[in-house]
């Protein structure tokens, strides 16, 4: 018997409770598993450093507060990371403007387009 490897593992910074359920079942029915998930800013700056995974989605505004020093911590470790976001490009904070970025609302189409391109490298 085998078992399939999960396509990726994921963590999740999301505010919206509701959302965050949302993507969690779309990422699982992509095959990847959450490896951690918050909504709220200083934790996940503690899991950015400490947590184990593939990629990471971020919204960019958590409860009124940019998510810059998230993506912080994840650039020096090193890690894929895309936005999430209902502002556009604009939304994004200037440093991180490189970055891939997700259209809020999204579908599962465009995020699986973007968690491909990301792990790839190619993003």
């Amino acid at each position: 018997m085998t078992i399939d490897k999960p396509a990726g593992t994921v963590f999740l910074v999301e505010d919206e409770a509701m959302i965050r359920m949302m993507v969690v079942d779309m990422l699982e029915e992509l095959g990847f598993s959450v490896a951690a998930e918050t909504g709220e800013i200083n934790e996940a700056v503690k899991l950015a450093g400490t947590t184990d995974f593939d990629v990471a989605i971020l919204d960019v505004n958590v409860n009124g507060k940019v998510i810059s020093p998230v993506a912080d911590v994840l650039k020096a470790r090193n890690r894929p990371f895309i936005f999430a976001t209902g502002y556009g490009t604009q939304g994004v904070p200037e440093d991180y403007r490189d970055r891939p970025a997700l259209q809020k609302p999204f579908q599962i189409e465009s995020l699986k387009k973007a968690l491909d391109s990301t792990l790839r490298g190619t993003a």
